[in-house]
């Protein structure tokens, strides 16, 4: 758009999931596709659920400003019975860039506040029950970018005592962390009365994602440890 005055709603659906199968199959870039973004020329999306993907495919559809349509959906998603919606999600509603903590359990007195991307929310919903964590708060971001900055400094300022996670399966280098901490430092920085976003990742590697099945699981085990002592 920006060189040639073109739009095209283009839609592309890239796998993208951490499940121990290797770097080849762990990865579709999403940080190559953010540092491509800016002065609104595309939308980058990670959904959570079927309902979630079904509305922003409605919404790209009928959406009069023509741009193209990245989606990263790990095949996992697929059978997943956690992300799967009932029929009157896809009948009613629409596509929410952000969708915050929903549990009447959980007090706006949290401790800590999860913000994640994608297949990980589910993990992490998981782990909360398990441990019965009644202290932390999670929410998704559903679209990447344009990131809804908007809402989720009203989550929070709705848990105004927790402290700030970014969450996510990919390394520091990689994923949305490098794009998100620098969207949020320079768009709501200012208005969260000093309190940081902390990052809980996959340490810095050159390589997506480990070739061993074995040593994915351990750290996803040491990656939710990590998320809940915090």
């Amino acid at each position: 758009l920006q060189k040639w005055g073109e739009r095209s709603s283009l839609v592309l659906l890239l796998p993208h999931g951490y499940e121990g199968q290797g770097p080849d199959h762990s990865s579709g870039r999403i940080e190559r596709f953010l540092t491509l973004c800016a002065e609104n020329n595309m939308t980058v999306a990670q959904p959570s659920s079927a309902a979630s993907f079904f509305h922003l495919l409605r919404w790209q559809m009928k959406n009069p400003a023509r741009k193209p349509l990245i989606v990263f959906e790990p095949k996992s998603m697929l059978r997943l019975k956690a992300a799967a919606s009932k029929l009157t999600d896809f009948t009613a509603g629409n596509f929410k860039p952000f969708i915050g903590e929903g549990s009447n359990e959980i007090a706006t007195s949290a401790e800590r506040l999860i913000l994640c991307s994608g297949k990980i929310y589910w993990e992490l919903l998981a782990e909360r029950a398990r441990l019965g964590d009644k202290k932390t708060a999670i929410a998704r971001v559903e679209q990447l970018y344009p990131l809804p900055t908007g809402e989720m400094l009203e989550e929070i300022k709705r848990f105004a005592n927790a402290k700030i996670l970014w969450v996510q399966d990919e390394p520091a280098n990689q994923g949305p962390w490098p794009f998100v901490s620098a969207t949020i430092r320079e768009e709501i920085g200012s208005q969260l009365s000093g309190r940081d976003v902390i990052r809980v990742s996959r340490r810095a590697a050159a390589s997506p994602a480990t070739g061993s099945v074995h040593v994915h699981e351990e750290e996803q085990k040491a990656l939710l440890a990590e998320v809940f002592n915090s």
